[in-house]
């Protein structure tokens, strides 16, 4: 063997050793949204970026979306519109979305005349 052939073979050697310790950053991605090692929420058959999305209805829908009830608006990913007729008038009471719309009424509840 030459000693040209050994002075490129443990130079090799040196670069892949210094490749496979050297200490540098590791590369992230860009693109948060697309790293699959992140849980994701389901929605159906759809998977969903819960902080942006929430499932209402079988839909993945924006957290910012709103929907009437009777005459108030009520954000769908944080509340429920519940039927409430506590007199003669049917009303609507506007619910945070952990809450059933069978219990009884609190001061965060809203009432939407219909």
């Amino acid at each position: 063997m030459s000693p040209r052939s050994c002075f490129l073979g443990v130079l090799a050697v040196l670069c892949v050793l210094t490749c496979l310790y050297s200490h540098g950053h590791p590369v992230a991605p860009r693109d948060t949204h697309l790293m699959l090692c992140q849980p994701h929420t389901r929605c159906g058959d759809k998977f969903y970026d819960p902080l942006h999305y929430c499932c209402y209805d079988d839909a993945v829908v924006p957290l910012g979306r709103s929907r009437r009830c009777g005459n108030c608006t009520f954000r769908v990913c944080f509340e429920q519109c519940c039927p409430w007729s506590p007199g003669p008038q049917k009303s609507f009471l506007v619910k945070l979305r952990s809450q059933r719309c069978s219990s009884a009424q609190t001061s965060d509840d809203r009432v939407c005349d219909r």
